[in-house]
């Protein structure tokens, strides 16, 4: 089977969760320090992707459920 993601790619999402733990991984624009493991993760495949390693494309947004939609719909008629 081949591999979703390049070894490359997942030695950057190694790099930024060591990072992270020291504490000196920031976020992009803001430059704030990067708490959340999720976000480091998020930050190393965005870096691999602007390399050019092979990494999925993002996850495109979820529709909303169907019980929101209704409700939404409701409160739109009001």
């Amino acid at each position: 089977m081949a591999r979703k993601y390049s070894k490359k790619a997942g030695k950057k999402v190694g790099r930024a969760m060591r990072e992270r733990k020291s504490g000196t991984l920031k976020s992009g624009r803001s430059g704030r320090k990067v708490k959340s493991r999720k976000q480091a993760i998020a930050i190393g495949l965005s870096e691999a992707r602007a390399k050019g390693k092979k990494v999925p494309k993002k996850a495109a947004k979820k529709r909303k459920t169907k019980k929101k939609a209704k409700k939404s719909k409701r409160k739109a008629k009001r």
